[in-house]
């Protein structure tokens, strides 16, 4: 397969960065993958190869790109079962199972979500020339739910815009330790590194971490625990875990950010991606997706039911 050549002509008034502009002019690729054209010498304007994404671009400037093909990756597609709620062109949504990571890190080179969807779109795209094909936001491995997959660069493109502009909704449902101190509330908390443990995330000082917010409502009560309804408004990492741990109340059988001793049975945290309303590429109108809560989840319920906790 051979590269893609565009070429552009800027015939605008005021001067304009050349990664702002390719932007415009490729609006199926993001940002940032222009970025690393340009770095990697794929860009060339007035025939010199141009290298910093910052460079101003004048009247009459002639801008050449060259889009090479995806790299072939060298992750191999896996039979795993998968639980597919909606498939098309452009997508997979998928209802991820607790247990199963995203996509390959150290210690999960295989039997991940991307092994399994490459197993079953032996096709797909490389999006970026990536070793996380399909890949446009993640769960926690123990977190089970809804998780949308792009087959192609162009939805890749469209989804990613449609999280970073908050134009998705998303719920989650948690049981947690305890109650929040009201029955409905917003938390507006920023999130970053731990300093004291890098490998964890934790809620920082204004000023110190990423903006993050959260919203929530009460769904079920019981004497020890409460079934919450959780909106993350944005989308940094940990970020709902962080925000009921901050609030007195984590999420049941969360060992990084919860209570140490489980105060029930469970072989992970109670924390699953419900729904998720997005507007599909080539579409007018959202579509509203859901999973419902896993087996075992339910029988956690069952159980603080059965216990007569509820009030």
């Amino acid at each position: 397969m051979s590269d893609r050549v565009f070429s552009f002509y800027f015939d605008r008034d005021k001067e304009e960065r050349l990664d702002i502009y390719l932007t415009a002019c490729l609006p199926e690729f993001s940002r940032s993958r222009l970025q690393g054209l340009i770095k990697d010498g794929f860009v060339r304007v007035d025939g010199a190869a141009a290298t910093k994404p910052s460079r101003s671009l004048g009247l009459g400037a002639a801008v050449e790109v060259r889009i090479p093909p995806p790299t072939p990756s060298r992750l191999v597609g896996e039979a795993i079962p998968l639980d597919i709620l909606f498939e098309n062109d452009d997508l997979l949504v998928v209802n991820k199972p607790a247990s199963m990571v995203v996509h390959p890190s150290p210690g999960h080179e295989a039997g991940t979500l991307v092994h399994a969807v490459l197993g079953h779109v032996p096709s797909l795209e490389g999006i970026g020339g990536e070793e996380r094909p399909g890949v446009v936001h993640r769960l926690d491995k123990d977190t089970s739910g809804l998780i949308l997959l792009a087959k192609n660069e162009r939805a890749h493109r469209w989804l990613q815009d449609q999280f970073r502009l908050r134009k998705v909704e998303k719920t989650y449902l948690a049981l947690v330790d305890g109650a929040p101190p009201t029955p409905a509330g917003r938390v507006e908390a920023p999130v970053g590194r731990d300093p004291a443990h890098r490998k964890k995330m934790a809620v920082l000082p204004s000023g110190k971490g990423r903006d993050a917010a959260s919203e929530y409502r009460t769904l079920e009560c019981f004497k020890a625990h409460t079934l919450l309804e959780v909106h993350p408004l944005t989308g940094r990492t940990h970020q709902i875990r962080l925000h009921l741990a901050f609030l007195g109340c984590p999420i049941v059988g969360d060992r990084v950010y919860g209570r140490k001793k489980l105060s029930l049975e469970i072989s992970r945290h109670f924390l699953h991606a419900f729904r998720l309303r997005i507007l599909l590429p080539g579409e007018k109108e959202p579509r509203t997706f859901e999973a419902q809560l896993p087996k075992a989840l339910l029988e956690v319920i069952e159980e603080v039911r059965n216990n007569k906790e509820k009030l």
